[in-house]
């Protein structure tokens, strides 16, 4: 199982900082701080970020825009590269956004950008909480709480998501100051929006400060959030097991604990439900799914939710999946991946990857989903 790791680089990220432009945002801003003597750095401290992950290059497949907005880099460092964008000649903000654009599309595991507070914003622009993102520092302005600390940092981060270990996905702010008012001696800091981003620190933190989770208040807060994200359009079918079982206690709904139940806006619309009947009740409706994992086996698809059928799974999507665990359960996996066993062997391939599980109130982690061989 590869993982897919989206690269956008500004290569004129931080052009400006060196020759005391205050950034490179602007249309002429870029080339005026090439004729003063500015060097592109960008690249540089991408490279920085993507040596962590040389010992892992067999695993990792990038998908990058062709020349200085990460081929040439990713290429150079002998990685898996995948062109899916070709820029301008002279890259403008147009084109991070329209290869974020396409990276989204390509529903990559992770989206790693370098560049500054105005790349942020154009990939903000794009993708929201869409996909989790992480900010390879390199411009000449990092308000915002996407990036890593240093481009080393970024690369850490990710080390720890293809090693399989437990990384909280947390929502961060998306900031820009006004660059002409800086440049005139005037501060004005904006919030544009807010991206998911792999927190390795608030999960290390949670640990230490709180000892061992108490399930049963993890359970109700697990309970409570998928709750509250649930729309009274879209129909949810709430698999077996006693995590799911939480919410569907949490909705004061009689709850199948080994089969599989319908729901629509806090309403049961069918119990134990057969998987041709699962079709049947979710064909001409949006629908989402709940699950969870087998402690200790990490089945997701294929022990105990046969009803769950490769038609179903294929007409619900992966990005409607939603996954549901206590951070204890996949602790006890041991960094082994989620299993897909559907008995469709193309649909376990298209499983394959990373996905958001969610483990408390508004906190998710990031975990790998493999397939019996």
């Amino acid at each position: 199982m590869s993982f897919k790791l989206g690269l956008i680089v500004n290569p004129v990220a931080g052009l400006g900082g060196t020759v005391a432009l205050k950034g490179s945002d602007g249309a002429n801003t870029a080339k005026k701080a090439l004729e003063l003597g500015a060097e592109p750095k960008s690249n540089t401290r991408t490279k920085l970020a993507l040596e962590q992950l040389l010992p892992y290059q067999q695993s990792i497949e990038v998908f990058t825009a062709s020349g200085e907005m990460g081929e040439r880099i990713a290429t150079e460092l002998g990685f898996n590269t995948h062109v899916v964008y070709q820029p301008q000649l002279e890259t403008t903000p147009d084109d991070t956004e329209a290869l974020a654009r396409i990276l989204v599309e390509q529903k990559v595991d992770l989206i790693l950008f370098a560049g500054g507070d105005g790349t942020a914003r154009n990939v903000c622009a794009v993708v929201d909480d869409t996909a989790p993102v992480l900010g390879v520092p390199a411009g000449c302005k990092i308000h915002s709480g996407v990036y890593a600390i240093t481009p080393k940092a970024a690369g850490r981060v990710v080390e720890m998501l293809i090693n399989g270990e437990l990384v909280t996905l947390a929502d961060a702010d998306v900031m820009d100051i006004d660059e002409s008012a800086f440049r005139q001696g005037t501060v004005k800091a904006k919030r544009y929006g807010e991206m998911q981003v792999p927190s390795e620190v608030r999960y290390v933190q949670s640990v230490k400060n709180g000892g061992k989770e108490s399930d049963e208040l993890v359970l109700a807060d697990i309970a409570a959030y998928v709750i509250s994200e649930m729309d009274e359009d879209i129909r949810y079918i709430m698999g077996s097991g006693s995590t799911v079982a939480a919410v569907m206690e949490e909705l004061s709904l009689e709850n199948t604990l080994l089969g599989v139940d319908l729901i629509q806006d806090h309403a049961l619309l069918g119990q134990d439900l057969t998987a041709a009947q699962l079709l049947e009740m979710t064909q001409a409706h949006p629908t989402k799914l709940v699950i969870t994992l087998i402690g200790g086996q990490g089945h997701i698809f294929g022990r105990g939710n046969q009803q769950l059928s490769p038609a179903l799974i294929r007409q619900i999507g992966k990005e409607n999946i939603i996954v549901v665990a206590t951070k204890r359960k996949l602790q006890a996996l041991n960094g082994r991946p989620l299993i897909a066993d559907t008995g469709d062997q193309t649909l376990d391939d298209e499983l394959s990857g990373y996905i958001k599980v969610v483990t408390g109130y508004n906190d998710h982690v990031m975990y790998a989903i493999g397939h019996q061989e």
